[in-house]
């Protein structure tokens, strides 16, 4: 059985929110839109997003790190917002294992909200129906697209390459290979879902610092006052008023 699904490098995403943008540029225009935002620009903003990125820092200062986080529906293998919906509007496909919603079913009661334990449900405030992640089904399943831009908008937006796609269930795909050799992981297992999104952890590098990194060099733009290609007029920079 095909199980498609997103396996994010957490080592290399630098949390550019390319993949938040490009996600509600594709699903408002696509088939899942469109989805609501109230207010973005005022003090108390509302929106409805499929993916986003958590950012936060771990450890204690001065040995601190800054992890992005990016979150969405991780189309469980065995999805508790599925059983509990009254009116069978979540369901899961069969043919790819993508969890998605029947907004014509959907009457926006929140219980898929209540049983998801990630938090990858929202309402959409002004069509009262509940949305999530669709893996951006109706590009992926496209024929008339290439193959190579059958991915979801926001693999494709990655510019650092961190978001992965393809069958987990296939293990000679690219995804279950990171996960084997990367000791990828699903999120929160003790919750018995069986998320098919996977996370690959953040590796320990290090760098040697020598002395004269830490050298603060002079401008090379300003020898003695004057630019290496002579009195030539120029604009004051930045260090013209430096005090």
């Amino acid at each position: 059985m095909t199980q498609l699904a997103l396996v994010i490098d957490l080592n290399v995403c630098v949390g550019c929110h390319a993949c938040v943008t490009s996600c509600k540029q594709w699903n408002t225009s696509g088939s899942a839109g469109p989805l609501t935002d109230d207010d973005p620009y005022a003090a108390d903003p509302n929106g409805t997003f499929f993916n986003r990125v958590q950012t936060f820092e771990v450890g204690e200062y001065p040995n601190t790190q800054t992890v992005h986080f990016p979150k969405s529906c991780l189309h469980c293998e065995d999805p508790p917002c599925v059983p509990v919906c009254p009116t069978g509007a979540s369901y899961k496909r069969k043919e790819d294992g993508i969890v998605l919603v029947d907004y014509d079913k959907c009457i926006g009661c929140k219980y898929c909200s209540w049983a998801c334990p990630y938090g990858a449900r929202e309402l959409d405030e002004g069509r009262k129906v509940m949305t999530k992640c669709t893996l951006c089904v109706d590009r992926v399943t496209d024929p008339a697209l290439p193959e190579a831009e059958r991915k979801p908008a926001c693999v494709l937006a990655c510019p650092t390459s961190a978001r992965l796609f393809g069958d987990i269930h296939d293990p000679a795909s690219a995804v279950s290979i990171a996960i084997a050799e990367r000791a990828g992981y699903a999120l929160m297992p003790e919750w018995g879902t069986r998320p098919a999104n996977h996370y690959l952890p953040r590796r320990r590098t290090s760098m040697t610092l020598h002395p004269e990194d830490l050298q603060r060099a002079d401008n090379p733009l300003k020898v003695d006052g004057r630019r290496p290609d002579g009195d030539a007029p120029r604009e004051p920079g930045r260090e013209d008023h430096a005090t």
